[in-house]
């Protein structure tokens, strides 16, 4: 059987909107409607700047796995009821796959249940399962009721970016038919102090690559691609890893294992670096991360490619970045549009320059539209996947 990997239908939730059509039309206009100002997640009355799911969030029918994160990713598995449904009939319950990444799951609950209970003790109501890394790819796969393969990956903002790599090794390696790719974070109070106190998030909207930078905004949401070896018009092309395990939270200062994870997936696709359209960058708005990506990509791609980092409009969601810079990358090439670098258009002069789209611009003219992503973790976890699109 084929070992190329295509792409049956995906979508997404965050702060871009939701659904294919509400996301593709705001970011084309530039805009994250949930981008704002939140003292929601903070303490003392504090303030953060954060990406909101704003689409209202119903409770999952089970109630063990009923957290902010998997009413998110809810919103998405109804979205794609349909689609899952014909391909769980087709390929059977059985050889159906879940996997999904998350950095957070049900922290949100925790720490609400550690609020409201008393001393020494722990609300009777909370469930422990709700909090652990597999409650997304658990959930998912009961709801649908799939019975292959299923787990959950956490490494960070790249997280749901590995997630396509150990889907591939399922449908690759014949142990599922068909492979249900989630990936999902939401808000809660650890991850937003956690990265105040790293002193890494910005008091205002994120300036990726600008001399003006000042860090990241945290973002939540959810993204979910079903794949298998069957055809479709879209396609996994490449995808390349590399692990430099630098430091704990800070970046290899020169990029080189993020140039090893770009390399890796234009080998693995059989590309060279002039034949892909779009990159969408990690590109966080951090001095050392955007200072690191810019050298990498100064490296691979030495004529320049057209690319944009699009945290700006959904902050960085963290696990689910991944899956969720999926879903732009793959809405620009149906659409055919390469989605603008929206920031305030001050570069930093002690950066190579990049392709930084300014305007939307199309991808070059033929019959096949190519785009990578990259994605960037602490603990040195680098993964870059390339799609296709057949117009």
């Amino acid at each position: 059987m084929s070992e190329r990997i295509f792409v049956h239908e995906y979508t997404a939730a965050c702060a871009l909107g939701r659904g294919k059509a509400e996301i593709t039309k705001n970011l084309g206009d530039g805009i994250g409607p949930g981008m704002r100002l939140s003292d929601q997640w903070r303490k003392n009355g504090a303030q953060a700047f954060l990406g909101h799911v704003d689409a209202e969030l119903r409770p999952v029918p089970i109630v063990r796995h009923d957290t902010r994160n998997n009413r998110i990713l809810q919103l998405c598995l109804d979205e794609l009821d349909g689609p899952i449904r014909a391909m769980l009939a087709k390929v059977g319950a059985d050889r159906f796959a879940v996997v999904a990444g998350t950095s957070t799951s049900g922290i949100s609950e925790a720490e609400d249940a550690l609020l409201d209970s008393p001393p020494g003790g722990i609300r009777e109501d909370y469930d422990y399962a709700s909090q652990e890394f597999g409650s997304p790819a658990a959930f998912a796969a009961e709801l649908i009721g799939a019975r292959g393969p299923c787990f959950t990956l956490s490494t960070a903002c790249t997280s749901s970016t590995n997630a396509f790599l150990s889907a591939r090794r399922l449908l690759r390696g014949g142990l599922a038919d068909a492979v249900l790719v989630i990936g999902a974070d939401s808000l809660c109070r650890t991850t937003v102090e956690g990265f105040i106190s790293l002193e890494a998030v910005a008091e205002r909207r994120c300036e990726p690559m600008s001399r003006n930078r000042q860090g990241i905004n945290i973002g939540e949401g959810s993204a979910v691609f079903l794949l298998s070896r069957l055809p479709a018009r879209l396609e996994l092309l490449g995808a390349g890893e590399s692990c430099d395990a630098f430091h704990l939270s800070s970046p290899e200062p020169e990029g080189k294992g993020a140039e090893g994870a770009m390399l890796h997936a234009l080998s693995d696709a059989k590309l060279r670096p002039d034949e892909i359209g779009y990159v969408n960058l990690h590109a966080t708005g951090t001095a050392k991360n955007d200072a690191m990506e810019s050298l990498a990509m100064s490296r691979v791609f030495p004529s320049g490619v057209p690319c944009s980092g699009t945290k700006p409009l959904t902050g960085h969601t963290l696990g689910a970045a991944g899956a969720v810079e999926a879903v732009i990358c793959c809405l620009a090439m149906e659409a055919d549009f390469i989605p603008r670098h929206v920031w305030d258009g001050q570069p930093d002069p002690q950066l190579p320059g990049l392709r930084l789209a300014q305007t939307h611009a199309r991808f070059p003219a033929g019959d096949y539209r190519r785009c990578m992503t990259n994605n960037f973790a602490f603990g040195g976890s680098n993964v870059s996947l390339i799609f296709g699109f057949t117009p």
